[in-house]
């Protein structure tokens, strides 16, 4: 009987042992499995539901109205400069000519509490021919002053040669980082945001054909 007994503690242990191993490699299993899924783009841009904008670098004006357009693009000069206008509501292109000084683009509050966690991301890459270069600055108008604020910080995009892959853009693209209040400190406002108004993305092109903007409902933490 004794002997019984010590064998049934031994098989109580060598099924523990079984068990946590088993547990430890469905563990690694389930993570290579999510990780293969967070680059199933092979484009380094997450997976899952996401809104597209193209905004595409042109050498000519196009002269056909584009307001109020449901389109997922906007024409800017492909060497030169205009202001993509920026509205607060859902995703939507509302004026896709900026070939003509202004475009138009609606796009959600990103982050309503100014705590520097985005309630949705942008990301963006470079396509076209290589060699092109473009600058984003997101600006705004003092209501009080009328001066303009462009931010500190900028989405460079350059078109390099080999594969093009995306990037987190959220901080360059959804806040306007300036000294508003001349204490030699700048502010960080999310667009939108009531200390300024008229907010708007200075596209300035230096003949970069495509950048390829994704939106996606998941946070980035700017802070």
């Amino acid at each position: 009987m004794k002997k019984m007994k010590i064998s049934g503690v031994v098989l109580g242990l060598l099924t523990l042992v079984v068990m946590v191993v088993g547990i430890a490699i469905g563990t690694q299993l389930v993570g290579q499995k999510t990780e293969l899924n967070s680059k199933a783009t092979g484009n380094n841009s997450p997976s899952g539901a996401h809104y597209n904008l193209n905004i595409i670098g042109v050498p000519k004006g196009k002269t056909a109205d584009m307001t109020g357009s449901s389109g997922h693009r906007i024409f800017v000069p492909l060497t030169g400069s205009c202001q993509i206008m920026l509205s607060m509501g859902d995703f939507s292109v509302l004026d896709g000519n900026c070939t003509d000084g202004k475009g138009g683009f609606q796009l959600p509050n990103p982050d309503p509490d100014n705590d520097g966690v985005t309630t949705y991301s942008v990301w963006a890459r470079a396509l076209g021919k290589p060699g092109g270069r473009s600058e984003t600055t997101p600006c705004a108008t003092d209501p009080t002053t009328l001066e303009t604020y462009c931010s500190t910080s900028s989405m460079i995009q350059v078109r390099s040669k080999g594969k093009s892959t995306f990037d987190n853009v959220s901080k360059q693209l959804l806040y306007v980082y300036a000294d508003i209040n001349a204490d030699g400190v700048a502010e960080r406002m999310p667009l939108f945001d009531a200390r300024l108004v008229d907010y708007y993305w200075q596209y300035d092109n230096q003949g970069l054909k495509l950048v390829q903007l994704r939106f996606y409902e998941i946070p980035t933490n700017v802070n």
